[in-house]
């Protein structure tokens, strides 16, 4: 099910589950909030991810949503918070959707670098590859829903492993900046299907990136990890 801003302002608070942060070093609590340091080196995830475009896309997508939010923030009631308080803050509020648009993509972008350390468990093991391997019908399922899942997306936007209203593993696209967290549900893996994020190595073959994303890159423990939050 594609989730879109309309569906995003609709969902009540019964969706409150915990939802995960993945980086406690960014959990400051005032402005300026600050982009975290890269995780690994730029040219540590080609050639599945190139050097020059993880450049681009953190070095200046990602530091952009950082500096536009401190800007809006400013004398608005989430000055004090920190980012993951903006985010669940303003998901509901038209008159804000400019300051969750760039909250919510700063912290999607945390969420997905720190998801690819090199040299990472890259499939997913013990009881969490038993629960992908049942919910999608093995590994390459869990990639074609993925690739299912981002072509429900009309335009930017993401795929996330997240919890459906059974509590069970599902694959779901967002339009733009939304996200899990939005919805009070746990976001445990992000896939960027904006262009920014793929273009440059595979131009329009979105299926290629999304395949090279989860078949070298995802260090599953963290995925583990987010899990048990």
């Amino acid at each position: 099910m594609e989730l879109t801003r309309r569906n995003v302002l609709a969902v009540s608070a019964m969706t409150a589950a915990a939802a995960v942060f993945p980086k406690p070093n960014i959990a400051k609590a005032a402005l300026p909030i600050s982009q975290p340091a890269l995780p690994f080196e730029e040219n540590a995830l080609a050639p599945s991810i190139s050097a020059k475009t993880v450049s681009l896309h953190y070095g200046k997508h990602h530091k952009a949503y950082f500096d536009k939010l401190n800007q809006l923030a400013v004398g608005t009631r989430y000055a004090d918070m920190d980012l993951a308080g903006i985010v669940k803050a303003s998901a509901n509020s038209e008159a804000d959707r400019k300051i969750f648009n760039q909250a919510a993509q700063a912290w999607n972008h945390v969420a997905y670098w720190d998801q690819f350390k090199p040299g990472g468990l890259n499939r997913p093991e013990g009881e969490l590859g038993g629960m992908i391997a049942d919910t999608f019908k093995g590994y390459e399922g869990f990639i074609e829903r993925a690739i299912a899942a981002s072509d429900q997306v009309f335009g930017t936007g993401w795929v996330w492993l997240t919890r459906d209203d059974g509590n069970k593993l599902a694959l779901v696209g967002y339009e733009d900046g939304n996200n899990p967290m939005a919805l009070g549900r746990p976001a445990y893996l992000g896939i960027d299907i904006w262009e920014h994020a793929y273009y440059l190595d595979y131009e329009n073959r979105k299926p290629e990136h999304i395949k090279a994303v989860l078949d070298k890159l995802v260090n599953w423990s963290v995925v583990a990890e987010r899990m048990k939050v």
